[in-house]
């Protein structure tokens, strides 16, 4: 049975860091990732990496994000800088696709992050 259970959100003050982890149980997935949903808005793309270490970022955590995994482990992490109150949103870890780009099937049960002082 496929599973992803993500950890690592919480409560963190703009400009602050957070570090959130995704382990996958069932399959080695070729592309993980990030997306997420902030209230009353779309679930958008955050961040994603291949086993290869192919990476794509959303414009808006360009330079603060980065995204990496540990393969031996099956294990996507996102760690989050310079965070801002626009980036407050319940986190979604997500698999099964085979391009950096697009949502694969897989979704995490989602972790908040909120941002505030």
């Amino acid at each position: 049975q496929v599973q992803l259970v993500e950890s690592g959100g919480g409560l963190v003050q703009p400009g602050g860091s957070l570090r959130l982890s995704c382990a996958a149980s069932g399959i080695i997935f070729i592309v993980m990732g990030w997306y997420r949903q902030a209230p009353g808005k779309q679930r958008e793309l955050v961040a994603a990496i291949t086993t290869g270490g192919t990476t794509n970022y959303a414009d808006f955590v360009k330079g603060r994000f980065t995204i990496s995994r540990d393969n031996a482990k099956n294990t996507v992490y996102l760690q989050m800088n310079s965070l801002k109150p626009e980036d407050t949103a319940v986190y979604y870890c997500n698999a099964g696709s085979i391009k950096v780009w697009t949502a694969g099937g897989y979704w995490g049960q989602g972790t908040q992050v909120t941002v505030s002082s």
